[in-house]
């Protein structure tokens, strides 16, 4: 994993989890790695992990057992919302983008609908 110096790296270990969630790489009910490994594994201090995993913890994205580790929740309705929150991340993220390049509302969904119709051919 590549880190981004602009973002403090708990948080970047917190979205990459999050991401693995929503793409199901990671199920609900599952163990994480343990601190340890997760640190070995992306080659980062453990207080480093700790810290990202107390956050979804926080967040109610995960629970501890204690001296088993730590669980994903199996909340399927948390693991919805999550989905949700990221994709409306990445959607704004995207207007944004695109209103600061000078494209209207009608533009952007013009190019979406553009864009969606010449996948439907590649599928």
């Amino acid at each position: 994993m590549d880190f981004d110096n602009n973002i403090p790296i708990y948080v970047q270990i917190i979205d990459y989890i999050k991401g693995n969630l929503v793409k199901e790489e990671i199920n609900a009910g599952e163990k994480l790695m343990s601190v340890r490994e997760m640190s070995e594994k992306l080659k980062v201090n453990p207080n480093t992990v700790q810290r990202a995993y107390q956050e979804l913890e926080r967040e109610e994205i995960t629970f501890t057992k204690r001296g088993k580790g730590t669980f994903v929740t199996e909340d399927n309705n948390m693991l919805i919302r999550l989905k949700r929150e990221l994709s409306k991340e990445i959607i704004n993220s995207f207007i944004s983008n695109m209103k600061e390049l000078g494209f209207n509302k009608e533009e952007i969904v013009s190019i979406i609908s553009e864009e969606l119709k010449g996948r439907d051919h590649d599928e």
